[in-house]
């Protein structure tokens, strides 16, 4: 059986392998969506953590994600460099340190958040957990635009800039690349980074489903006093949920703000997290092949239906706002989805299924 499955991942990976040099014919543009929803899964993976797995709707998840770029962007840009002197003094050039040290600082201090929001709220259920970490989520988007008085960390809402591409033995990712006489864009060369980086992550949560710390959290997730009877160790284990889901967003996060090369406060608003939120729900809570489609699905849709709505905005005299009739028109289709797939587009198939039958406890 395995060499079955191994015959049928192979013609996958060559085609995700080949994808981007055959986009990349049409430009830059249709590449970087790519690489913007292998963002987006990376995201959605990590709240599949917290919520398919342990059952904790967290609102603020974007929060992880902002920690990330930001830790990114101030250890890998001239900025700390610009506003204080005493660094200045030590790095003449600029602070730029080594990627490879800043990304798992940038995740280590995500999760360590994880776990202090974790914390506080580890008695709370539902509506109440949603309210606390929505409100986490707008303190630290607040708190960054406010760092810039009376002294200037993360210059507030202006952001920063100026952030450094990432280096791999020598092949910097933000300038082209020409391999066997085909050139290689900035975009393909971050598309192959996000996809290690994706098959990385889905290989990590295959393993915490199948293990004892992910068969706990789904117990939990059922029903979390009946779990607590049989003797798992509730706190410690959601604490655990927390930690590992924002260890992802701070991988994300690193990876926009070397992608992008710029981030600001804008980037991180409520919205984000809500649609994170929808993304797991609209592939199937707890099921990875389903999280990353509905991943794929609502990064993607948006930017698609721009080369859609643009013409209409056109034949109607620019009557039409392209931006509003695009979100509506995300809106409706995952209304029709929900209606449709109320368990999400690829739901688990054990998601929802009747228990076996009753055995009897002196068998």
């Amino acid at each position: 059986m395995p060499k079955y499955k191994a015959l049928l991942y192979l013609p996958a990976a060559i085609a995700l392998l080949v994808a981007p040099l055959l986009i990349q014919q049409l430009g830059n543009g249709p590449v970087r969506i790519i690489d913007q929803a292998l963002l987006y899964v990376l995201l959605a993976l990590g709240m599949n953590i917290v919520v398919g797995y342990a059952g904790l709707l967290d609102l603020g998840y974007v929060a992880f994600y902002a920690l990330g770029a930001y830790v990114f962007a101030l250890l890998c840009s001239p900025h700390l460099g610009e506003q204080f002197s005493a660094v200045h003094a030590l790095f003449p050039g600029g602070l730029h340190t080594l990627w490879w040290l800043v990304i798992p600082l940038g995740a280590g201090l995500a999760g360590l958040f994880g776990v202090l929001l974790g914390a506080p709220t580890l008695k709370l259920h539902g509506d109440y957990l949603a309210v606390v970490t929505l409100a986490f989520g707008e303190i630290v988007r607040l708190f960054i635009v406010n760092m810039r008085h009376p002294t200037n960390i993360t210059n507030g809402a202006h952001g920063i800039s100026q952030i450094d591409d990432i280096h791999f033995f020598g092949i910097d990712l933000g300038k082209k690349l020409e391999v066997m006489g085909l050139m290689l864009p900035p975009v393909t060369l971050y598309y192959y980074l996000f996809l290690t980086l994706v098959v990385i992550s889905v290989v990590i949560c295959y393993r915490l489903e199948r293990s004892r710390i992910g068969r706990a959290w789904m117990a939990i997730r059922e029903d979390e006093t009946a779990a607590k009877a049989m003797g798992i160790d509730t706190r410690n284990l959601k604490l655990m949920a927390f930690g590992m889901g924002a260890t992802f967003g701070g991988v994300a996060g690193a990876m926009f703000a070397a992608f992008q090369g710029f981030v600001s406060p804008e980037s991180f608003t409520l919205q984000e997290s809500i649609l994170i939120v929808a993304m797991v729900v609209l592939g199937g809570i707890g099921h990875i092949p389903g999280v990353i489609m509905g991943a794929l699905l609502l990064s993607a849709l948006p930017e698609v239906l721009r080369y859609v709505t643009a013409p209409l905005q056109a034949m109607t005299d620019g009557r039409l706002d392209a931006p509003i009739l695009r979100q509506l028109l995300v809106a409706l289709a995952m209304i029709g989805v929900m209606l449709l797939r109320p368990r999400g587009l690829w739901a688990s198939p054990e998601h929802g299924r009747a228990a076996p039958g009753s055995v009897s406890v002196l068998s």
